[in-house]
């Protein structure tokens, strides 16, 4: 089971949709893949069409320990993926993992409780507080959605400064699988800058797939489905195949 964090501090760059995308394509090529939705503003649970006021049970339950794991979990109408659903409830575990001890292995050790997965995709919240600090102490990757505008290098250092932290008090195993470039518009030169900027930072820790600024893909919330289902031939879903194939290669995870 790899356990993969969506992770950037700023807000608006695709990280929900890239967790969708991802979580969902992965369940298409048959694998085995549970979502777990760490923002209290739920948008992944709701990305999915599942309707916050009916879940009785969330994550929230979880990291504060009143409920099971498993009991948690509800299927989606995906073959082979499941959820850890969100709500807004999620904002007061945030203050109530404070005084609690090892309170940033509490989503580490719920996990251990898992098994029959290939994959499980994390949706971090748009923050680097205690949520997101469990997100990287569980997690063996990070990806960093990053939008193609003129700040998304200034936020990106404060990430990794963060991410190094963590690796070497908390996770030695967290490591950056690479970086996803969003929203990008051919037609703007500050999106090619910006593009050219993190490949000479980054190199290789760039994924080749780039996730063009779509329509489609901005549309797809408010139909509670990922973008294959709602425009399977669209650049976005096309881009987003593109960038789950490259995923499956990086991972080197075939078990």
């Amino acid at each position: 089971m790899l356990i993969v964090n969506i992770a950037n501090q700023k807000g608006g760059v695709g990280k929900t949709t890239t967790a969708i995308s991802l979580a969902s394509g992965l369940a298409m090529k048959g694998k085995k893949t549970l979502l777990v939705d760490m923002d209290p503003q739920a948008n992944a649970t709701s990305g999915l069409g599942i309707n916050l006021k009916e879940l009785n049970k969330t994550i929230y339950n979880v990291l504060v320990g009143v409920s099971d794991i498993n009991s948690c979990i509800i299927t989606t109408d995906i073959e082979n993926l499941s959820l850890l659903p969100s709500t807004q409830d999620l904002v007061g575990a945030e203050i109530e993992l404070v005084p609690m001890e090892h309170r940033e292995k509490k989503l580490l050790y719920t996990l251990k409780n898992l098994s029959g997965l290939d994959y499980v995709i994390i949706d971090c919240p748009p923050s680097l507080g205690l949520l997101t600090l469990n997100a990287m102490v569980a997690c063996r990757y990070i990806i960093v959605p990053l939008q193609c505008e003129y700040y998304a290098l200034e936020g990106l250092a404060h990430l990794i400064k963060t991410i190094k932290i963590v690796k070497k008090e908390l996770n030695p195993q967290l490591d950056i699988m690479g970086i996803l470039l969003t929203m990008y518009d051919a037609r703007n030169n500050l999106s090619k800058i910006v593009y050219e900027d993190v490949i000479t930072h980054f190199g290789k820790k760039v994924f080749k797939t780039v996730i063009p600024r779509n329509v489609r893909l901005s549309e797809t919330p408010s139909y509670g489905m990922p973008i294959y289902r709602f425009d399977n031939t669209s650049k976005g879903a096309l881009s987003y195949q593109g960038f789950v194939e490259e995923f499956i290669t990086r991972s080197g995870y075939n078990e």
